[in-house]
């Protein structure tokens, strides 16, 4: 018996309609079928995706140390965002320019330091030692501000190099990290409320950390540096030179810390071949998911960034990543306002006590850059 007589009359009379269809309605049927998937991925991302929580009031609070060593009732601390926020909503409605909103007031101090803190009292010390010793050498007298064009812009050479503050922000620490701070504050011969201590009720990550700090930030520039201190901290001044070369006529640059010259020193390969074989990969990620530019930096990942004051209105408002690749979407919304970016070679060194999970965390900061990819390449994630 041929195999087709087992067929049933009903499948070829059906085969026969499939096959009746024109080639165009095949077409447009499958065309149709792709938009639909795309729409749902589109709607359940938008649906889902991650967006930051709105700061809490105690949050927009700072604490620091009195000149008579007592700790300060909660202070609110200087916000250039809430100006951002409220001229874009005027420019929504209608009534305002938008440009207005990037119209940053000039920085109080010549350097803010951003250091995000989660659980670091037994490293946090050492790392503030380092900084406020380079920061007093090399900015610790305040002078008059400089003359600027109202948007946070005083040229390089006309900026007084005077005026220092650290922002220490406990990212929902459960030890005595904001205990530490405020011990280490009490033992210096600085300025008071040099120091000051801003504690997040509830875990954000690193990266929600660091954009917050950034929000009450007051130096004409703004670095974020890892509490443990494996960054070296006197080279600041290299991406401070760094930044003054490259900046572009608003004003505007990022100096970048990299790591990348020690690719092959020992630093790197003391680590474990796991963790420098998921290194590679991630490298590898960055190249082809993030935008050109950004994509040539050799090392994204560096805890010590530069910013110049006229540079965050760009920058951190459009912030959605609050994990461990933060970082990269700095650098792609930099790119995408034309924010000269200088990469530049410091010491460092490894330090022991990382919360880093290898394994977790680079298979979460893999999805939180495609996360990253999508939500800005279809649209969801917008500069307005």
């Amino acid at each position: 018996m041929d195999s087709a007589d087992s067929i049933p009359d009903a499948a070829w009379s059906l085969l026969d309609s499939l096959a009746a269809i024109p080639l165009w309605q095949w077409t447009l049927a499958a065309v149709l079928s792709i938009f639909g998937v795309f729409a749902l991925l589109y709607v359940a991302f938008a649906l889902f995706a991650p967006l930051p929580r709105p700061p809490r009031t105690s949050e927009k609070q700072f604490v620091t140390v009195l000149p008579d060593g007592k700790v300060s009732t909660p202070e609110p601390l200087p916000c250039w965002y809430d100006h951002f926020t409220a001229a874009r909503e005027t420019a929504r409605r209608g009534s305002g320019g938008g440009k207005e909103a990037y119209r940053i007031d000039e920085g109080e101090v010549f350097m803010s330091v951003v250091v995000p803190a989660y659980n670091e009292e037994k490293r946090l010390t050492g790392m503030l030692e380092e900084a406020v010793e380079y920061l007093q050498k090399q900015y610790g007298t305040r002078s008059p501000a400089g003359k600027g064009t109202g948007n946070g812009h005083v040229r390089a050479h006309e900026r007084p190099r005077a005026g220092w503050e650290i922002l220490v922000v406990s990212d929902g620490s459960t030890d005595r990290t904001v205990e530490t701070a405020l011990h280490f504050a009490k033992t210096q011969s600085i300025p008071t409320g040099s120091i000051r201590v801003v504690r997040l009720e509830e875990n954000r990550g690193k990266g929600g950390a660091v954009t917050h700090g950034m929000r009450h930030a007051r130096g004409s520039y703004v670095v974020f540096a890892d509490a443990d201190g494996a960054s070296n901290f006197d080279d600041l001044g290299k991406l401070v030179k760094a930044c003054e070369d490259a900046e572009d006529k608003q004003g505007r640059a990022i100096g970048i810390g990299s790591r990348a010259h020690m690719v092959g020193s020992d630093a790197v390969i003391k680590r474990s071949l796991l963790r420098n074989t998921l290194m590679r990969a991630f490298h590898l990620l960055i190249r082809t998911l993030t935008t050109t530019e950004t994509g040539q930096i050799k090392d994204t990942q560096c805890g010590f960034k530069l910013f110049t004051r006229p540079a965050l209105p760009y920058i951190v408002p459009y912030m959605h990543s609050e994990g461990w690749i933060f970082d990269v979407e700095m650098l792609m919304l930099a790119e995408s306002s034309h924010i000269p970016m200088v990469e530049v070679a410091i010491g460092w060194h490894e330090v022991s006590g990382s919360k880093l999970n290898v394994i977790k965390d680079s298979i979460g900061m893999a999805i939180g850059l495609a996360m990253l990819r999508v939500g800005w390449g279809l649209g969801i994630y917008r500069l307005d």
